[in-house]
């Protein structure tokens, strides 16, 4: 089971929320809740506890809060032996607010001067972050951070193709970020530099509207403000992207459908780049597409990471990688993650493969 092992590059943060669905103006003063959160951090996360191999590789301050992080990932089973401490610098925080109904969920991001935007290419040894590593997961978020980070995850995507490890690659548009190059407009610089980046993916992982905030390749008949999808669409976004850079093998993309904060509907579409065929999932029982109608949201923060990590997870598992699997695992998984609060996809492999068979009445299990 643990013959491959995920490495995740890439800046993890302290998250800070108001209990429940609170706004901030009501908890505080008060209590915020804690926990840890990043991309690659919850993917590594999550394919630990699916029961997979995984390495996180990060670079943060050495003090209690940040050795507290490393010991939390260490307990859930992810190997963090070559994150970078240095004796300056911080660990990033984000501010998270719950949205409900037609409130959306809303995020305040507190991470300049964060050790891993601090740091450049040069401050690294790659080649040993890497050696053992069968596959690498990177995303657009770090490189949004610095000008060095961008560097630095170029330079680790070059490194790992070097090494012939496989490298997945979410594109992960943060309309908030992007700030580092001031009188470039966000969505160029994003372009320009995962350009750069992208060309190394063999697997591509996007949202649906990542591909075009990025790329500006558009689904057709598409509202996504408005939570209205054309499904069938994606199909020509994931070709454009087949086209576009061609190393990739796959390219996968979730589709959510927002009715309200608490009401989405999920699904996701696994591109094969050499038979050009989509698959799509969940399926009803007469194989058409037919989402998951997820009500009551508990957190979708870490949503998508929690489908990269699912889809990476099956096709690294022989009997999980067949497309048409695959998707179904990723979906199944990140479907679930809604269900819990925190970034992290804290879901084993058997609940995940138990939603696929159908299982989705949330009954006791006794």
């Amino acid at each position: 089971m643990k013959d491959f092992c995920v490495a995740g590059f890439g800046e993890v943060m302290l998250r800070l929320n108001p209990p429940a669905k609170k706004r901030f103006a009501q908890g505080l003063p008060g209590t915020l809740e804690a926990s840890f959160g990043g991309g690659e951090a919850n993917v590594c996360a999550s394919i630990a506890m699916l029961g997979g191999h995984s390495r996180y590789l990060t670079a943060l301050p050495d003090n209690p809060v940040a050795r507290a992080f490393a010991a939390q990932l260490r307990g859930i089973g992810c190997d963090v032996s070559h994150i970078k401490y240095t004796a300056s610098g911080r660990m990033g925080v984000y501010y998270a607010e719950h949205g409900s109904n037609m409130r959306g969920s809303n995020v305040i991001y507190d991470r300049d001067g964060s050790v891993i935007s601090l740091l450049g290419a040069a401050d690294y040894n790659f080649h040993s972050m890497l050696t053992g590593a069968t596959h690498l997961h990177l995303t657009g978020i770090t490189p949004s951070l610095s000008r060095n980070a961008f560097e630095a995850t170029l330079a680790m995507a070059k490194q790992a193709s070097a090494m012939n490890i496989t490298i997945s690659i979410d594109l992960n548009y943060r309309k908030k970020l992007w700030n580092w190059e001031p009188g470039t407009a966000k969505n160029a610089l994003a372009c320009r530099c995962m350009s750069e980046i992208v060309p190394f993916a063999d697997v591509i992982i996007g949202n649906e509207e990542d591909a075009a905030d990025v790329f500006g390749i558009n689904a057709p008949d598409t509202a996504i403000e408005a939570g209205k999808l054309n499904i069938s669409g994606y199909k020509s976004v994931a070709a454009e992207l087949s086209s576009r850079f061609p190393k990739a093998k796959f390219v996968a993309i979730t589709l959510r459908e927002s009715y309200s904060a608490d009401h989405n509907n999920w699904g996701g579409m696994l591109y094969d780049c050499s038979t050009r065929t989509a698959h799509f999932a969940p399926l009803s029982a007469e194989g058409v597409y037919a989402p998951y109608e997820i009500r009551n949201i508990v957190d979708r923060f870490g949503g998508g990471d929690s489908f990269c990590a699912g889809l990476i997870f099956a096709l690294n598992t022989p009997e999980l990688s067949e497309p048409a699997t695959a998707i179904r695992f990723a979906v199944a998984s990140s479907a679930l993650k809604h269900t819990i609060a925190t970034d992290y996809n804290f879901t084993s492999r058997s609940e995940v493969e138990n939603l696929m068979k159908g299982s989705a009445s949330g009954r006791v299990q006794r």
